[in-house]
């Protein structure tokens, strides 16, 4: 295999000093034809990338056409609820309202940036996690008591709002009408 960096690249990005990055950068079968063509050499599922935080992968639609599927890449899932179970210990004897409003705003950002389409069982996921960690920081405000899972059931309800999807299907963003007539007339 042809190293990334060779013909392919042009020569005035040298000029300016920049390089392909010999780790990150790989060449790999996607698209359409690719489940299809790595089956016939029995070498598995298509390869996935990760691109601004999703997991981009082969996938087919109901009909069984091809479809990139963007999901929530698991490395950005697991540093986002790390910082969140640092910030809730630092927030840990603040008012539940403070500490409610706090996730309110993340859980609501981050279902508006990967609120794409198929990724709503990543969305469930995330507020699920930030559940279970609030849970567990609001049990340890007391030595007396737990804080028992009805109550937080409620609290869940009250603050956290359910993910939906916010981005259409990009086949659907990229139809453009002018009253009701084509763009091109």
């Amino acid at each position: 295999m042809p190293s990334a960096s060779s013909a392919r690249w042009p020569s005035s990005w040298s000029q300016f000093g920049l390089k392909l990055h010999p780790e990150k950068t790989r060449l790999i079968e996607f698209g359409g034809f690719a489940r299809e063509n790595r089956r016939r050499k029995g070498q598995g599922k298509p390869q996935t990338f990760d691109f601004l935080g999703f997991t981009h992968c082969c996938g087919t639609t109901r009909k069984g056409k091809f479809m990139v599927l963007r999901l929530t890449s698991a490395k950005r899932l697991r540093a986002k609820l790390q910082v969140i179970k640092l910030e809730l210990r630092r927030r840990m004897h603040q008012p539940i309202p403070e500490q409610g409003q706090y996730l309110r705003a993340v859980v609501t950002g981050h279902a508006r940036y990967f609120g794409v389409p198929c990724n709503g069982a990543r969305l469930r996921t995330f507020r699920h996690q930030v559940v279970g960690l609030w849970h567990r920081t609001l049990c340890r405000r007391s030595q007396s008591r737990d804080l028992p899972w009805r109550r937080m059931y409620r609290l869940m309800a009250h603050w956290l709002p359910v993910p939906n999807i916010c981005h259409p299907y990009p086949n659907q963003r990229l139809i453009v009408m002018t009253q009701g007539r084509s763009r091109m007339r």
